[in-house]
């Protein structure tokens, strides 16, 4: 009788250990799909920006500073992890920022329907890339809760699991509202 017992003990034990090592392998996936999403869309942000910069170039020919630097965060390459996400999405997003500033001093080019479709474009492109951020950051604290809740993090520690970074600005300048003046 006592041998039932144990074996039966023995196999809740094994199922739970099962069911949690699949939870923490599913979540981390999830983590990693999240991450893909983020570098589609930053890849599709930089497959746009070129077309703009092209249709500024043709009306702010003296702006090549901005446009240059606008196109060297562009080929700087693909984020190889969060951080360098973090990092490379920061800076294109300033470098745009600076463009729209330069865009704003040619009424002829805000007028431009390409430009205004690219620009159109991109904004669409921004709030889906921040749909994907806060997606990240969402499966981020899903599986960083599981690593960290009793008794899964028994298990966690001893399959080496680690916690995954959340998709986070460093540079202030960045967290600050935009000046709006007319």
């Amino acid at each position: 009788m006592i041998g039932y017992i144990i074996l039966g003990l023995i196999v809740l034990v094994a199922l739970w250990a099962m069911g949690t090592y699949n939870g923490l392998i599913k979540a981390r996936n999830m983590v990693r799909e999240a991450f893909s999403g983020i570098d589609v869309f930053l890849k599709k942000r930089f497959d746009l920006i070129p077309n703009l910069v092209e249709t500024v170039k043709g009306y702010a020919k003296h702006e090549a500073e901005t446009l240059e630097k606008v196109m060297q965060y562009r080929a700087e390459g693909g984020p190889r992890n969060v951080a360098d996400a973090a990092a490379a999405d920061a800076k294109v997003s300033q470098a745009l920022v600076n463009l729209r500033a330069v865009s704003e001093n040619y009424p002829d080019l805000k007028a431009d329907t390409q430009y205004q479709q690219l620009m159109n474009d991109l904004s669409s492109m921004e709030g889906e890339l921040a749909n994907s951020r806060r997606y990240y950051n969402g499966a981020t604290r899903s599986f960083n809760d599981k690593l960290m809740v009793f008794p899964s993090n028994l298990l966690a520690g001893m399959f080496n699991f680690k916690e995954e970074e959340y998709y986070e600005i460093d540079d202030n300048t960045q967290r600050a509202a935009p000046q709006v003046k007319f």
